[in-house]
């Protein structure tokens, strides 16, 4: 399959340059540097929010640098995490005095690198603690939660931490903040067809025809459960079983929904699925506050979805619907 592209080494500074043009209004660049920075920063005696990430995932989560969300984002290669060096000067970036909280989305990358920044900027001087994220049930057994996978239920803690820092909470409260949002967090995915590599041309994992893989990462890690022939409704029903059961949520429980679509996924599919979420919801006495659908963790044009859900308390409601201005979130 073609894409859209000039030269595969040039894809990720191509893409930021194109990000830069179309919405410097919200965003800068550390010079000559992948990190992406907040066009106007946060003020001084806030704590800094920052994340590494491999590109090809977008927007997550360069669509996310501004007010209510990230304060900056190291962006490495196409699937491959960033450097260290890469990450400490996003640490550089977004750090005004009061600290930064590193996100690391608990992929094995990801959590070397990330770690290896912080003793880095702790060399500096600077104050950094760590929040690993982790939500996919498909990835280790229940008991076994800090050993999963970070997937797009980390969505809820970007939000919810990156508004109660925007507020001026301390780095102590925010991430204890975080690890309450992702401890009441369960995401679970469903895969239609593969993505195509920007890189090699080829589709990054096989299925035969007419089957939905469950529980399939953001990079084609293997699921765990085949469906063949199924419908929309049947494919919900199973995946809503495995999530509410891994918490368990309980009747009466007030829950953050996000249905979110893998990149080639139409918003016609996407709200079919939420139509069956919000009836097992309904029929489990649970309540959806303020759902959110859309492709906003992706994997290049692979098509299928995930559902999270997050058991919320008042504190999480109110910041999920604290104000944010990012390009590329809104609900």
């Amino acid at each position: 399959m073609r894409k859209l592209i000039n030269r595969s080494e040039a894809i990720v500074d191509e893409m930021i340059d194109g990000y830069l043009a179309a919405y410097g209004d919200y965003v800068s660049r550390v010079e000559g540097r992948r990190v992406v920075t907040r066009a106007v920063p946060k003020e001084s005696g806030k704590v800094g929010l920052v994340i590494g990430n491999g590109s090809g995932h977008e927007p997550i989560a360069v669509g996310w640098v501004g007010r209510g969300m990230l304060d900056a984002n190291a962006l490495g290669e196409v699937f491959a995490a960033p450097p260290p060096d890469l990450i400490l000067e996003a640490i550089r970036a977004a750090d005004r005095g009061a600290g930064v909280l590193l996100l690391i989305s608990q992929h094995a990358g990801d959590v070397l690198n990330g770690e290896m920044a912080v003793e880095l900027a702790r060399a500096e001087g600077f104050e950094v603690e760590v929040l690993l994220m982790y939500d996919d049930i498909s990835s280790a057994p229940k008991g076994s939660e800090s050993e999963r996978r970070g997937a797009p239920g980390t969505t809820f803690i970007y939000k919810i931490v990156g508004a109660r820092a925007e507020e001026g909470a301390d780095l102590t409260e925010l991430k204890a903040l975080g690890e309450r949002v992702r401890d009441q967090t369960r995401t679970l995915s469903a895969a239609v067809a593969p993505g195509i590599s920007p890189l090699t041309g080829e589709p990054m994992f096989s299925l035969p025809e007419g089957e939905i893989f469950l529980g399939m990462g953001v990079h084609g890690e293997p699921g765990f459960r085949r469906m063949k022939g199924a419908t929309a409704d049947e494919v919900v029903a199973a995946m809503m079983e495995g999530i509410l059961d891994d918490l368990p949520f309980e009747a009466g429980d007030e829950v953050l929904a996000f249905v979110n679509g893998a990149g080639g996924t139409t918003l016609m599919e996407l709200l079919i699925v939420y139509r069956a979420v919000a009836k097992i919801l309904g029929a489990r006495s649970l309540r959806a506050y303020k759902p959110l659908v859309g492709e906003y963790v992706t994997t290049q044009e692979m098509a299928g979805f995930s559902i999270s859900l997050c058991r919320a308390d008042e504190e999480m409601k109110r910041l999920w619907d604290a104000p944010v201005a990012v390009p590329f979130y809104h609900r």
